[in-house]
């Protein structure tokens, strides 16, 4: 057990050793920093606590039932404007001011810098199997006592620490610069989800949280996916390159794939890698569920490791 953590350390270090690593580290925190300037700046358009924002609103309504009317909108739109409708109005007669230039406006906004954790964390990932044939070293590595399956293991898991890292590091940098920037304004504002055709008041913290953390979902199957990528073809450029085309292209095919209500695309692993939606009441496709989801990231998660152990364990390194 001491030998295996001392691997996990070893590879911790390796990775914070990189001048790349601290690159990164910084992109992220810039990236969080420019986003709240822009919301400060309004560039977004979140003129919304203002004295008229509720005439604002109700214009919105106004204009999302007419669209919701015309006959050429597909079905899954359908439901996006149903839910819009329901929550503006509900701000509206609720007195609920909505939260786009205030700290959890802000916050939710940070939530989509996860996407450049991923990108960081595949990049990591992928040099960490690769890199060691790339370089040569896999041979020095691999005759130490430690087994094979300890090694890979390892490596993975100190991928998975820097990830929660940057995680922890964003989650908290953007929660100070939030307070300085928007101060307290709508801290005890509720957060509104639509579920079943109701509109549901949530803690806005505890959202928060559960958008980080559902983030985690994503960054677990697409790093997992780069790693097994570079076991197999130890290629850190092809792990990179594949990893980062499915994770923007993958998450548009199935936006696009859903509005036609196909039932199969519930299968596909980017149909339910975004958990979020489940808090948010809208699933991609009507009727999943997350304990479906779970299952089937599960079920690509065990065949993505297993298919990693065993190319390495099977790994020929004499050449």
């Amino acid at each position: 057990m001491f030998n295996f953590v001392r691997l996990v350390q070893n590879e911790n270090m390796k990775i914070f050793r990189r001048i790349g690593t601290w690159v990164m580290i910084s992109l992220m925190l810039l990236a969080s920093g420019v986003l709240g300037i822009l919301v400060k700046q309004n560039v977004f358009g979140y003129d919304d606590l203002g004295p008229n924002w509720k005439q604002k609103l109700e214009k919105q309504v106004k204009q999302d039932q007419k669209i919701l009317q015309s006959e050429d909108v597909p079905p899954g739109a359908k439901e996006h404007y149903e839910k819009n409708i329901q929550i503006n109005q509900y701000r509206i007669d609720h007195d609920i001011v909505p939260d786009g230039q205030t700290l959890w406006g802000y916050m939710y906004q940070t939530a989509s810098v996860t996407s450049l954790i991923t990108l960081f964390t595949i990049i990591t990932g992928a040099t960490s199997v690769a890199g060691e044939f790339s370089w040569g070293t896999i041979k020095l590595l691999l005759i130490r006592s430690a087994s094979r399956s300890k090694i890979l293991l390892s490596k993975y898991l100190s991928t998975l620490l820097f990830a929660l890292a940057l995680l922890a590091l964003l989650f908290l940098f953007s929660l100070l610069l939030g307070v300085i920037l928007f101060g307290f304004s709508g801290w005890d504002a509720p957060h509104l989800t639509y579920d079943n055709g109701k509109v549901i008041e949530k803690n806005q913290m505890l959202h928060v949280l559960g958008l980080y953390g559902l983030e985690c979902v994503n960054l677990l199957m697409m790093v997992t996916f780069a790693f097994m990528i570079s076991t197999v073809f130890r290629s850190s450029s092809l792990a990179i390159g594949l990893a980062i085309f499915l994770m923007f292209a993958g998450t548009n095919a199935v936006s696009i794939l859903s509005m036609q209500d196909y039932e199969w695309v519930k299968y596909i692993l980017f149909a339910n890698t975004d958990l979020s939606l489940y808090l948010e009441g809208q699933p991609w496709i009507k009727g999943m569920t997350m304990s479906f989801s779970i299952t089937v990231l599960a079920v690509y998660f065990l065949i993505f490791n297993v298919i990693s152990w065993i190319v390495f364990k099977k790994r020929d390194v004499a050449s």
